[in-house]
């Protein structure tokens, strides 16, 4: 029973952690060093991909990793990789079927909880530069009144 309880926890972890893990990234590293990657998702896209989508890759990469290796050792490390992989099946359909609509989702984008989330990821692309963005999480995310104050301050600057 103890370790049904500890697959559940590492899956827990991974997928809850990576909420704080897309966060950082997408605040420090797309809208930093790697914003040449990152600079195709505020633009309008062209075609079926942008460049933007390596970063799906680059966050699969640990998932698979770890799932591969869980598979023949320690389970914690298979649960972990499937809830990092759990985050990253729910931010696609969130982010790139709700959200930028590339592809249909079985989903009411009125409701209540997806619109907040929604707007806030608009308000985000308000910006189409590297600097003055807000709201760069996505399942936690300030109320839109909060992030359009913050906009509002960064372009007074």
């Amino acid at each position: 029973m103890a370790a049904i309880g500890t697959f559940i926890l590492f899956f827990a972890v991974g997928l809850v952690g990576m909420e704080g893990v897309a966060w950082f990234t997408h605040r420090f590293i797309m809208h930093g060093p790697l914003w040449c990657w990152h600079r195709s998702h505020h633009r309008e896209r062209q075609g079926i991909f942008e460049l933007n989508d390596l970063f799906a890759v680059c966050f699969a990469v640990p998932s698979i990793a770890l799932i591969y290796l869980g598979t023949t050792g320690p389970l914690w490390m298979l649960a972990l990789g499937l809830g990092i992989a759990g985050y990253g099946a729910v931010y696609a359909i969130f982010h790139d079927g709700l959200v930028h609509r590339r592809f249909r989702v079985p989903l009411n984008r009125r409701a209540p909880f997806w619109r907040h989330r929604i707007d806030a990821h608009r308000l985000h692309h308000a910006t189409s530069t590297r600097d003055g963005a807000v709201s760069f999480g996505f399942m936690v995310v300030p109320s839109a009144q909060r992030l359009k104050a913050a906009l509002k301050r960064k372009r007074a600057r």
